[in-house]
């Protein structure tokens, strides 16, 4: 039992999605996986255990920002032994390419978060990427399914109110969406040495006016919770 999830030693599987919204974990255990059990409720940030495809699969709620999605993942990894953790996740569109709904494979992440640009010593910018095997299965995947998908650079951001950043500079770079946590993520990845990969629905345009309600970004983004869990059960640790 760690400080922040009080499930026992073995009830999280090798792969777990990690939504930020403990609602959407609440959401996939029930809608998607058999034999589901509850395995956290500490501070409400559900996690659970269950079967798809036959594949013991777990959920977990990380809380918005790297801050909160590092408490969890070091203790997924550290306490529990994980070692693939697959973001499910909503962002806002920043390029014109993107549209509402679209899913997005984050193959890097740019941030301006100072745990991660200063984490090789000062003025040294880490850059974390995806890791290749998940991301390349994960397109495959979605292809199969004949879901499209855009493969790209996500922006995390330290904070969600921030008027200093000028996104139309974003989108001429070809960064396709923003959000808060998969920079973070990806450098705990490379750290701790386990599989990443954040697969993310646009739930708003940054630079447009639509966006998804707080009911639809819990309960609707399907397409991308299925490439998700086709990725986790294709998953090998034999090598």
């Amino acid at each position: 039992m760690s400080t922040h999830i009080n499930a026992e030693p073995n009830d999280y599987a090798d792969t777990v999605l990690l939504p930020g919204d403990p609602l959407r974990a609440k959401y996939i255990a029930e809608n998607f996986l058999t034999n589901i059990k509850q395995v956290n409720d500490i501070r409400n940030a559900w996690g659970f255990t269950g079967y798809y495809a036959n594949k013991k699969i777990s959920v977990q709620g990380s809380g918005m920002g790297i801050p909160s999605m590092s408490i969890y993942v070091n203790e997924l990894v550290k306490f529990y032994g994980v070692k693939t953790i697959l973001r499910v996740g909503s962002c806002g569109g920043i390029s014109p390419q993107v549209h509402l709904r679209d899913v997005l494979l984050a193959q890097g992440s740019s941030t301006d978060s100072n745990v991660i640009t200063n984490a090789l010593g000062e003025n040294i910018h880490y850059t974390p990427l995806a890791d290749f095997s998940t991301l390349h299965r994960a397109y495959h995947i979605a292809k199969d399914l004949n879901i499209p998908v855009k493969v790209g650079d996500i922006f995390a951001a330290d904070q969600f109110y921030n008027d200093q950043i000028n996104f139309k500079k974003f989108a001429d770079l070809g960064i396709l969406g923003s959000e808060m946590e998969s920079a973070g993520l990806y450098y705990l990845a490379a750290k701790l040495n386990f599989k990443a990969l954040s697969i993310l629905t646009v739930s708003d345009l940054i630079l447009g006016d639509k966006k998804t309600t707080a009911e639809e970004r819990e309960k609707t983004f399907n397409d991308m919770i299925e490439i998700a869990l086709k990725t986790a059960v294709t998953t090998d640790y034999s090598n």
